[in-house]
């Protein structure tokens, strides 16, 4: 039996995510300022994802190829070396969003979508007992108290000894945007410097849009800069499920924003000319 093919995108398309996803030598990321712009104009970017990964990504843009691949040493990597180096820069300017979010995937999120993403991820505060986990819940209490801790302090102050424990509960916290990295230190030791998300981002967060305003919005964000989105494409970019994907995107249709070409497949309705 023969496999399926797998689909390809039209050159337009893939000149058009160049430009915009900054796959091209001319438009590569060199500076924190220039890392800012990037996710102010594509929305949301993975942080060190390569050419494997849907989406944008600040690594590939940092390379400023459409074949950029993650080495597997990275240590030994000049452009892994650069794009750590603006992550930890991005973090500790506080101008866009950094945490992990659904299936563990690292997203910086530009401000005015972040809303958008807290309405499908987060957790209402009279609604954090039942819902997160005792761990979360402990090293919840600590930040909300203490206000910033690093990685160790934090695990002490919460009482969890095991470490694998704290991690996924501080994972845990991420994925519904409790919880954030504020700062990165590395002397004496390596550790992050952790906070709540509602003191890093107090507006953001408190403002209340609807499942459906939020879908709409994330797929309106991917689609403008990626021209089309193949099956599945939206989910694997964004951490959504399909159907979640699938909903956010006939929302698109139904603005006339956005055509439906095949089952999954969707294209921008106006497709700038790549330049």
């Amino acid at each position: 039996m023969m496999k399926n093919p797998i689909p390809t995108l039209p050159p337009d398309i893939e000149a058009l995510r160049d430009y915009h996803w900054r796959r091209e030598a001319t438009r590569r990321i060199e500076t924190v300022a220039e890392a800012e712009a990037f996710i102010e104009g594509v929305g949301f970017a993975n942080a060190m994802t390569d050419a494997r990964t849907a989406g944008a990504s600040l690594y590939v843009a940092v390379c400023g190829r459409r074949d950029a691949y993650m080495p597997r040493n990275v240590q030994k990597d000049a452009e892994a070396s650069q794009t750590w180096l603006l992550k930890d820069e991005l973090l500790r300017r506080g101008k866009v969003y950094y945490a992990k979010l659904a299936a563990a995937r690292t997203l910086f999120i530009r401000r005015s979508l972040i809303p958008y993403f807290h309405a499908l991820n987060g957790v209402a505060r009279k609604d954090e007992s039942h819902l997160l986990s005792p761990e979360a819940n402990r090293i919840l209490r600590v930040l909300r108290r203490e206000w910033e801790l690093a990685t160790r302090d934090l695990r002490d102050a919460a009482k969890i000894e095991n470490r694998a424990t704290f991690t996924r509960a501080l994972d845990e916290l991420q994925r519904c945007m409790k919880v954030v990295p504020l700062d990165v230190v590395y002397q004496p030791r390596f550790t992050y410097i952790w906070t709540t998300g509602e003191a890093r981002f107090p507006s953001e967060l408190k403002t209340e849009v609807s499942p459906d305003e939020a879908l709409s919005a994330i797929a309106h964000a991917f689609l403008q800069t990626a021209g089309i989105t193949l099956c599945g494409e939206l989910a694997r970019a964004t951490g959504l499920t399909r159907p979640n994907a699938g909903r956010a995107n006939q929302a698109l249709v139904k603005q006339h924003l956005a055509t439906q070409l095949a089952r999954g497949v969707y294209r921008w309705h106006e497709i700038e000319e790549a330049r």
